[in-house]
């Protein structure tokens, strides 16, 4: 009898200790469920650091209607001009990292602004974790028509003939725009001046007008412009023509080898985000990117899309840092916030 009474106390034993493990693995994978699912819960804000109806902004309200129809929850568009990208950025990086906060990142603010400003209030690589990268686009050297050159020689001759009189405008200091200026004058010799703009929607009206000679843009801004003929198509500032419009020269083909200058954009949050939100936002860009229909818009539009992990874009911000760095030490510029 009491052998049977120390197998069934074995065995109520075994089955406690059994109960007790399966339960600790249902409250873990309870935990892990809930991490899982926990975001989002609110509304998330996705910062546009300059104005409405350019590129970056273009590719956030893409990513906003993807997201929402996905999350279920409200996915708000906020422009921030300024600085070159500064303010928007500067609200991103002092925000919570909780994935509700996020940043269209610009060549500006994480590659060049960085040497560019003597003193900036937040450090455009450590403040921030890369989710990925979105899009690029060339940039695209448009002039005013009643400049009456059709041609990068022409306009190289002109300047050189005036030196300091004709003017280039750009979507802010510090953007890719202003330092494809800034290669401009660099590799030629011109004397030009910059007049910088908080967006598209000041700038290219002042070209139009007359008021400034040309203007470096995004192609993906421009080409409806170009396209009616309201303004003169020079160069675009890739090593290849872009397929978006194939009629428009580099260039380095019309006399300026190795020029280069690519507008690109990525998606960032403020640094120190949870592992999971950063993987859940990453899969969630390649989805919205990858449709059939974005993609085939995008491309229409002089935007390339091209998704990719958070690694692949932290290497692409060292390697423009690098890269303008270097121009912006032999131009000589530098600028306070």
């Amino acid at each position: 009898m009491s052998d049977l009474k120390l197998i069934i106390s074995g065995v109520l034993k075994g089955l406690a200790v059994l109960l007790v493990c399966l339960g600790l693995a249902n409250t873990a994978q309870s935990q892990a469920t809930k991490t899982n699912t926990a975001w989002p819960k609110q509304a998330i804000r996705i910062v546009v650091t300059f104005t409405p109806g350019g590129a970056p902004d273009i590719l956030a309200r893409v990513l906003a209607e993807s997201w929402q129809q996905s999350l279920g929850v409200p996915v708000l568009v906020e422009n921030r001009p300024g600085y070159g990208g500064n303010i928007g950025a500067d609200l991103v990086a002092k925000s919570e990292p909780d994935g509700y906060t996020l940043l269209i990142g610009t060549v500006g603010i994480h590659a060049i602004n960085g040497a560019l400003y003597e003193k900036m209030s937040f450090h455009p690589i450590n403040d921030f974790t890369p989710i990925s990268f979105l899009a690029s686009t060339p940039n695209v050297l448009v002039v005013n028509k009643k400049l009456g050159v059709t041609n990068l020689h022409e306009l190289i001759e002109l300047a050189k003939a005036k030196p300091n009189e004709l003017t280039f405008g750009s979507s802010g200091v510090g953007t890719s725009l202003h330092m494809s200026g800034e290669l401009f004058k660099e590799m030629t010799g011109v004397q030009i001046r910059h007049i910088p703009y908080k967006g598209r929607a000041q700038s290219l009206p002042d070209l139009i007008s007359g008021r400034i000679s040309m203007l470096f843009d995004n192609l993906s801004s421009s080409l409806p412009l170009i396209k009616a003929g309201e303004v003169q198509a020079l160069a675009v500032t890739t090593l290849k023509r872009s397929p978006a419009a194939p009629e428009i020269p580099t260039m380095a083909e019309q006399g300026l080898p190795g020029f280069e200058a690519t507008s690109w954009f990525s998606l960032m949050a403020p640094a120190n985000l949870p592992p999971s939100v950063q993987k859940r936002l990453n899969a969630l860009t390649r989805q919205a990117l990858n449709q059939p229909d974005v993609r085939n818009k995008l491309l229409a539009s002089g935007l390339d899309p091209a998704p990719g992990s958070p690694q692949e874009l932290s290497r692409l911000i060292q390697s423009e840092t690098n890269k303008w760095g270097r121009v912006i030490y032999k131009s000589g510029a530098k600028l306070e916030q």
